[in-house]
């Protein structure tokens, strides 16, 4: 394990957070079904980082309730109620934007789904590839915001200013001329409750 993973586990405990290292995708999958208790309901985040891992469909073959809002076959409507009961879950799974080394943890939302789960959830589960780690706050913000949200924005075919050109234009994405989508953001910075958060930190690039 690398020195600056270490580091990061021991600043995330410093927070009242458990950080926990998986060596590749397989391993995060098993740490996040032994870490759900198979009577209990799970809530997701729309992620690329939990579609690569494919942790979703591993559940649902084990036998987890998971409320999943991406089912095939299932109105705008439903998706909208299933993301709602998502939020208020036994568990919540999501991936952050952007980790500082110290462990600070950046989030974007659109409708605030995400971030409602992720704020209040009674267990959260966060999955992280290394290509996130950054070095400070700041820099956690600017890849959330400059990085992440245009390739996201291209990916989904987001109507939003960086769309164009791949370029945040936060001045002047806003309605009626762009559907902004990073319109909530969340910084945890540290927790009340030790046993609430865990952060799966994969040892390999994942998401964007």
């Amino acid at each position: 394990m690398e020195q600056r993973i270490i580091d990061l586990i021991a600043n995330l405990k410093r927070r009242n957070i458990e950080g926990i290292y998986a060596s590749s995708r397989q391993e995060a999958r098993d740490r996040i079904k032994q870490a759900i208790l198979k009577s209990s309901s799970v809530g997701i985040s729309g992620s690329r980082t939990l579609d690569e891992i494919g942790i979703v469909a591993h559940l649902e073959a084990s036998g987890y309730e998971v409320l999943n809002q991406y089912k095939s076959g299932i109105s705008r409507q439903q998706s909208l109620q299933i993301r709602n009961l998502g939020c208020q879950a036994d568990y919540f799974l999501s991936s952050c934007n952007a980790i500082s080394q110290a462990g600070e943890m950046v989030f974007f939302s659109g409708y605030g789904h995400r971030t409602s789960g992720i704020a209040n959830a009674d267990n959260l589960i966060v999955v992280c590839g290394l290509n996130k780690i950054v070095p400070d706050l700041a820099q956690a913000l600017k890849r959330s915001r400059e990085y992440v949200t245009p390739l996201n924005c291209k990916r989904l075919n987001w109507k939003s200013a960086c769309l164009v050109d791949g370029a945040c234009h936060n001045d002047i994405c806003l309605e009626p001329e762009y559907k902004r989508m990073c319109c909530q953001v969340l910084v945890i910075e540290s927790e009340i409750n030790p046993k609430r958060l865990k952060v799966i930190i994969v040892g390999e690039n994942l998401g964007f």
